[in-house]
């Protein structure tokens, strides 16, 4: 019954602050500078990215809940740090991104996460293998965003000065 409490916190509160992050700054097909970017032909339809972000925040949510609910294990501290830290990465990527227009920057960012979500992965599985499968369609689909990311970059070297960055927040 522990584990359900945990899920009802840590899979809201993922959730919330994903869609706060996703939210600070136009993103997507509404943002003018990215719709003015040459895309590569393995983008995704728009609609895609919040349904699939959507599906990801639950599975590591529960995953998080998993950890959580794992009291005593040895690493648990350790988990929960290095999840905490990959998401905060994960949060700073659109503003990165479709704020400030800093593809170099956002790549770099999502090379940390996802070299983060690999060691947060890992000691998910030493204490919960099952949290750790849970992680791994969440590390498929950065990875496959870092792949975007950088095609973008190489697509749009001038891309910074397509149009002038956002530096307000969209839910003030």
């Amino acid at each position: 019954m522990s584990f359900l409490r945990w899920a009802v916190v840590s899979v809201p509160l993922v959730l919330l602050l994903g869609f706060l992050a996703g939210r600070s700054v136009t993103a997507g097909d509404e943002n003018g500078w990215y719709a003015a970017l040459v895309k590569p032909a393995l983008t995704p339809p728009g609609w895609l990215f919040p349904v699939a972000w959507t599906t990801l925040y639950i599975l590591i949510g529960v995953a998080l809940a998993m950890i959580l609910n794992a009291r005593g294990a040895r690493l648990r501290g350790v988990a929960i740090a290095l999840f905490v830290f990959q998401l905060l990465l994960n949060l700073a990527w659109t503003p990165l991104f479709f704020g400030a227009h800093q593809i170099g920057t956002a790549l770099l960012d999502i090379v940390a996460m996802l070299l983060i979500g690999i060691a947060t992965t890992v000691v998910f599985a030493r204490i919960r293998i099952a949290a750790a499968w849970l992680m791994v369609p969440y590390l498929v689909w950065v990875s496959f965003a870092g792949v975007l990311t950088w095609r973008i970059g190489q697509l749009n070297p001038d891309a910074a000065t397509l149009v002038r960055a956002s530096h307000t927040s969209q839910m003030l």
